[in-house]
């Protein structure tokens, strides 16, 4: 989206291809970085996509907070022994602008760390 604006801002003849994430049987985004975990670190980074859905839920319900979430998605995430979190934040899917407010469709995204592995996902949730 946000390369929508910038080709678009900047005039480049550059053609867009959106798709989904695509995921493995148990929810963890596909990637070759999936490769280098170990058993452990895998079954744990299953915590991202696991996140993700909560925060939905938590939304779908009525949480209208930023922060709430957030703090919500970190807790969960700290959990797991090998994680350090990079970044958790919710954003305009069109300028990716911080949000403090669920008040139309958001895009959430994360970076964690499992051990030196660092594994990303994001979820837009419509509203």
């Amino acid at each position: 989206i946000v390369i929508k604006r910038m080709t678009a801002d900047l005039n480049f003849d550059i053609e867009r291809i959106v798709a989904s994430i695509v995921r493995e049987s148990d929810g963890l985004a596909m990637s070759s970085r999936n490769s280098y975990l170990t058993p452990n670190q895998r079954e744990q980074a299953l915590v991202l996509s696991q996140s993700l859905k909560a925060a939905e839920r938590k939304i779908s319900a009525g949480e209208k907070n930023v922060y709430v979430i957030k703090k919500m998605m970190k807790n969960k995430i700290e959990k797991k022994q090998d994680a350090k979190i990079d970044y958790i934040e919710i954003v305009d899917p069109e300028t990716l602008e911080f949000q403090t407010e669920i008040k139309k469709n958001v895009l959430i995204a994360l970076a964690v760390k499992f051990g030196k592995i660092r594994l990303i996902d994001n979820l837009i949730i419509r509203c």
